[in-house]
């Protein structure tokens, strides 16, 4: 038995990862998506947001040169507002976390969608911030390769909430890490691009559960007798997972049993690789939001308004 990830089953969470999107940043397909399903989001009102925010639409320049100058000034103020939620007590993320880093997403996403375009804004990046970018373009162009449009009706019938504390789930995967020996940041990358940290609740198509999407007789063989839903006991049952497939050892093999497509490893392993440069991307990913491809476009059903 192993862990079946959705991106065989539900479409959808392929492009979680910041996925999709047209390469001009185009708003048109880009506004959140109303639902019974979605639960409302805390960062929904305006009237708390930033004068230099931008707009959770705001076009994405197609320019290398703009685009440089925009991924550099938008991670700068992500980083510094990151530090400022982080080292206060606030636990859910202010608005401008929220907005710098849906904006980060969206140009990581144009970048996925243009070879010529990544290229020529990576070269116009110092070497740090390079290296960055060449991992969230390849994390979220491979993800984009295997993603599929999802029906209207199926959309409409995602169920979506709001992630649990950051601070708290990287606890449980530190602790996981302790524990098993597996890497918290390799943990983090897989929730990520399964439920972007439990923000989707469906079930994949498979029948795939939880947070990091164990399929039933797989979650009874490793999940420790823990709830699939519970995001404490699906950490554990991951890192027991990727424990018994070869982690700490061989990631890539452990990871390919996790989902057996080398994309899919692929996409992790760079997501962790970041995390591991700059801790605080895993804040950054924290905050990237839930996208879908359809038939339209691409639709953002999450986040901010």
């Amino acid at each position: 038995m192993r862990l079946i990830h959705a991106v065989t089953a539900v479409p959808l969470v392929v492009v979680l990862a910041g996925c999709g999107g047209a390469a001009d940043g185009s708003a048109a397909s880009e506004r959140p998506v109303p639902s019974a399903s979605q639960a409302p989001s805390p960062q929904a009102g305006a009237a708390d947001t930033p004068a230099d925010a931008p707009a959770p639409d705001v076009r994405i320049p197609t320019d290398p040169v703009k685009l440089a100058g925009a991924l550099k000034k938008t991670t700068a103020a992500l980083d510094e507002a990151i530090d400022g939620w982080t080292k206060g007590s606030q636990e859910r993320p202010p608005r401008d976390v929220v907005l710098f880093a849906l904006h980060q997403q969206r140009i990581y996403r144009a970048m996925a969608r243009s070879t010529a375009l990544a290229r020529g804004t990576i070269r116009r990046l110092p070497e740090r911030p390079a290296a960055e970018a060449r991992d969230n373009v390849t994390a979220v162009g491979k993800l984009l390769s295997l993603a599929r449009p999802i029906s209207a009706a199926r959309r409409e019938r995602m169920r979506l909430t709001e992630p649990p504390p950051a601070k708290r789930l990287r606890d449980f995967m530190v602790r996981a890490e302790k524990r098993f020996g597996v890497e918290w940041e390799v943990l983090a990358a897989i929730m990520l691009v399964e439920t972007k940290f439990g923000r989707v609740r469906s079930a994949s198509s498979a029948g795939a559960q939880g947070p990091m999407q164990f399929m039933p007789g797989t979650w009874r063989q490793y999940g420790l007798g823990g709830d699939v839903h519970d995001a404490r006991d699906a950490v554990f049952g991951a890192a027991n997972y990727l424990k018994a497939s070869g982690a700490p050892r061989d990631y890539r093999r452990a990871v390919f049993a996790y989902n057996h497509d080398s994309r899919y490893v692929d996409a992790v392993l760079a997501h962790a690789r970041q995390i591991k440069r700059d801790p605080r991307s895993f804040y950054a990913y924290y905050n990237w939001q839930v996208f879908v491809l359809s038939a339209e476009g691409d639709v953002r059903l999450t986040g901010p308004r």
